[in-house]
Order: C-alpha cells, then sequence, then structure tokens
C-alpha cells in the first residue's frame, strides 16, 4: 500500500484510532494478568456489537506501556474513513 504511513507517536496514534470509533485492545489468550502485555489490537465499534471475544480492552496507557516494551511501531492508512492499520517491528518500519 502506497499511501501507508508509520509512527510511533502516541498522540497520532490515539487519534486516529479513536477517529474510526477505535479502542485499544489485547488478545486475551496472550495476556498476563501480573503484568501489562499480550498482543495489541484495536477493537473497533461494529453496527449490532464486536463479535471477537478474544479481545479485552486495555487503558491507553496500558496500551502505550506494551507498545514502547515490545519496539512497536503503527502502520495505518492515512486516508480520511480507511481502518487499515497493522503492529509492526520499528527496525522493519525504518527500512
Amino acid at each position: 500500500m502506497s499511501s501507508a504511513k508509520t509512527t510511533t507517536n502516541h498522540d497520532q496514534i490515539r487519534k486516529w484510532v479513536e477517529k474510526r470509533g477505535g479502542h485499544p485492545a489485547v488478545v486475551s489468550a496472550t495476556e498476563n494478568n501480573s503484568q501489562p502485555g499480550g498482543l495489541l489490537r484495536i477493537d473497533y465499534d461494529e453496527p449490532g456489537g464486536n463479535d471477537d471475544t478474544r479481545l479485552n480492552r486495555i487503558s491507553w496507557d496500558d496500551f502505550f506501556k506494551i507498545f514502547d516494551k515490545n519496539g512497536i511501531a503503527f502502520l495505518y492508512d492515512p486516508a480520511s474513513d480507511s481502518r487499515f492499520s497493522k503492529f509492526v517491528q520499528k527496525e522493519s518500519a525504518s527500512s
């Protein structure tokens, strides 16, 4: 996707996600109750509810702790209504 961009800027990520009705989440099977962790996802409000019961919404603070700890970058499509996004390692995003 030629229009995709990457960022590690917390404010930019949060604004992009919230503008599209999304919330920070982790996949429940990957969480560790003693500390924040797990596979990051964006959980979107869908008409009629979201059927993915594996996702647990978390606070933005916990989301960014995991994001920073794991050296992740956010790949996204800046187009106005697009929800395209993906988490990638910072190293691969800069090459």
